[in-house]
């Protein structure tokens, strides 16, 4: 028992020094992986059609572009945060508009 304690006491300690290079990334991946799910309800449910399924995939991956193009140096400048932050919001008000747009799969 105390062995695995260690164990798990080292590897959160080595996992806190991982993350600060991806803490600045983190609020928009949560974001995003919140948006995600509401896309997979939509799409589970039949609130979204194929189309629009994929039009939203296709913005999800221009928004994770744009987050490893502006995580390719290191660091994420105010401008490039405001800027994912602003597809984020346009991707989210997408999200909501095609999963109330009365259109369904069935």
């Amino acid at each position: 028992m105390k062995k695995i304690a260690i164990t798990t006491l080292a590897l959160v300690m080595a996992s806190a020094f991982a993350v600060p290079s991806f803490a600045q990334t983190y609020r928009s991946e949560s974001r995003e992986n919140r948006q995600e799910n509401r896309i997979y309800r939509g799409a589970v449910t039949g609130k979204l059609t194929p189309q629009e399924l994929r039009n939203i995939a296709r913005q999800q991956n221009r928004i994770d572009r744009a987050q490893n193009r502006a995580a390719r140096d290191g660091v994420i400048t105010p401008r490039e945060r405001r800027e994912i932050e602003r597809r984020q919001n346009n991707a989210s008000r997408n999200i909501y508009r095609k999963n109330n747009n009365r259109r369904t799969m069935y």
